[in-house]
């Protein structure tokens, strides 16, 4: 149950000591140097860890993505870690330009064991670390400052020199105060400069210096001001790369690593999509992303974001959640009337310029960008409105619904949204534009009809044959163009339309090009819509009218369908 003053049992985070922090007016303008985790923190925390193939097939994907810097694993820690990396090294299968990266205890044996899975590798980053924050010590290891000062020191003389006895390879050094976040700031600064010291880093082979939040304690801004603070009181700054190892206990470790890159952190140690122990690692992916809307390239690349998304969720045999920014399956989809309604203008001004800068509301990316299509953009529920219906119409059917009609259909979508209670699909919101205007032939449909004039006058003729209910009615008159004959033809067998308005264009190109004409009249002062396509522009006109008079006609002789998913063929 929880408490009514969780201060009786919860301490809040002690402010870091930094009135001129520098950190809130830097901007991030450029990547990080970029080190996943997957395939050893991320693969830690999985129901089921990944087997050899799995994790091949991981190493490949993050390769291709664009890491540098890639932990393998925990070699001393699994054998299938230790036989993992030794295939990576025996199958020659890590590229030149990409350095692998272990992790190890700081414990002699476990030292020894890594350095033996690390046999003849090209180059590799040994990353060693051990607890330093004030519960660890005195609960855990039962040590004090001094004696866990000890055990990094030894290990990193220990890795220093089994490091010398294999000149072959490019080696890298790598040391955590594992808790960082709640280690005292100025024992944190003492540890590694003692470690420092040991190993002695310099401008041409610096040490990589990993400030993990091992567990997120605080606000993200707090993250960064142990950053800065650290930054400014180490010894041999010049000589480190600061890395940050943002976990997401509080839900913010996009926002604390962003903040600690302004803090002046050089590397991100992370995973796709954020997996890891408890809610997660840093997800890189966002954070790249993030990135890249700003106009800075991650130099990563996430173009074909979907299969990289299905590759990710098999090794990790974990979903992606529906919401994920950037990649799930749901983040480019509106559902609400007034985002659908932006949306739509947005992108209509797009395609008029192209070249300009994205402002597309409420889409902070083009979905191209990440191999992702506009088809999903917009989808229809009983919470959509005019936009969303209108702009499915016209993206997969091309059907561009005058204002006033967009408004009119989406009350009829609306009805079967909230008979059916689900979400309608584009192919169910034409199946309906089709029964509502186009498919209704009774009690008026169009036979045939010819138009003809005189060389010298701007008026028309127009003889048509109309179907009333099963008879065949023949019909005449005459106007200014083919419409206004056949509004003439119609009055003068009783049948008074007034044209209200008007619009057509055309769909498809070529030889098979077809005519929509929308009409709106007004019947028995009544005012009702129209559609048709035909070929021939005339026709479709003249069909629209007659498919109003019908839409009148039924809304007088019948009440509104039981529509279900089943009927609209969703069943």
């Amino acid at each position: 149950m929880m408490l009514k003053d969780p201060s009786t049992k919860y301490r809040p985070f002690e402010a870091v000591d930094l009135a001129d922090r520098q950190w809130p007016s830097q901007r991030i303008t450029h990547p990080p140097v970029w080190c996943s985790v997957d395939m050893r923190d991320g693969n830690q925390a999985l129901i089921d860890p990944m087997d050899l193939e799995r994790k091949r097939r991981f190493f490949d994907l993050l390769v291709k993505t664009g890491f540098k810097q890639i932990e393998v694993g925990f070699p001393s820690a699994s054998q299938i870690d230790f036989d993992y990396v030794r295939e990576l090294i025996e199958d020659d299968a890590i590229p030149d330009d990409v350095t692998i990266q272990v992790l190890t205890q700081a414990r002699p044996h476990l030292i020894e064991r890594t350095f033996e899975a690390l046999e003849g590798v090209k180059r590799a980053i040994v990353h060693v670390y051990n607890a330093t924050d004030p519960v660890f010590r005195r609960v855990v290891f039962g040590v004090d400052k001094s004696q866990c000062i000890q055990i990094a020191r030894d290990a990193t003389a220990q890795i220093k020199d089994m490091m010398a006895a294999r000149p072959q390879t490019d080696w890298t050094f790598q040391y955590s105060p594992e808790l960082f976040t709640s280690t005292e700031l100025d024992f944190a600064v003492e540890i590694v400069e003692t470690v420092s010291e040991v190993y002695q880093p310099t401008l041409a082979k610096p040490m990589i210096v990993n400030l993990p939040a091992t567990v997120e304690i605080a606000t993200p801004n707090h993250y960064a001001d142990q950053i800065e603070w650290f930054c400014r009181h180490v010894a041999r700054r010049d000589s480190l790369v600061v890395s940050v190892h943002p976990h997401n206990d509080r839900g913010t470790g996009v926002a604390a690593a962003e903040l600690a890159m302004m803090a002046g952190a050089d590397r991100v140690e992370g995973t796709l999509f954020g997996n890891g122990e408890r809610t997660g690692n840093v997800d890189i992916v966002t954070l790249a992303m993030n990135m890249y809307t700003q106009g800075v390239h991650p130099q990563l690349d996430f173009s074909n974001i979907t299969p990289l998304m299905r590759e990710v969720e098999h090794c990790n045999q974990l979903p992606v959640h529906p919401r994920h920014p950037y990649v799930g399956d749901l983040v480019f989809t509106a559902f609400a009337g007034s985002h659908q309604d932006a949306i739509k203008k947005g992108m209509a001004e797009r395609r008029e310029h192209p070249e300009s800068r994205w402002g597309v509301p409420y889409l902070p990316i083009d979905p191209l960008d990440v191999g992702r299509s506009y088809e999903a953009v917009i989808r229809v529920n009983s919470q959509s409105g005019k936009g969303g219906v209108s702009y499915l119409l016209e993206q997969e059917y091309g059907i561009e619904l005058p204002r006033r009609l967009s408004i009119e259909f989406s009350q009829v979508v609306q009805t079967v949204a909230e008979r059916t209670g689900r979400e309608i699909t584009s192919e169910m919101i034409y199946r309906t534009f089709e029964d509502e205007y186009l498919t209704s032939r009774d009690p008026y449909a169009l036979i045939n009809h010819r138009l003809s004039s005189d060389d010298d006058s701007p008026r028309v003729r127009l003889d048509a044959q109309i179907d009333e209910q099963g008879e065949r009615r023949h019909v005449t008159g005459e106007g200014n163009g083919p419409l206004a004959s056949f509004i003439k033809a119609l009055a003068a067998h009783g049948l008074d339309v007034e044209i209200i308005d008007y619009h057509e264009h055309s769909r498809g190109q070529g030889a098979d090009a077809e005519a929509v004409a929308y009409v709106e009249v007004r019947v028995e002062q009544t005012p009702i819509f129209g559609v048709d396509i035909d070929e021939s522009i005339t026709s479709a006109s003249m069909k629209a009218v007659l498919g109003a008079l019908n839409r009148h006609w039924r809304t007088q002789q019948a009440p509104a369908p039981n529509v279900t998913a089943e009927t609209l063929g969703e069943a």
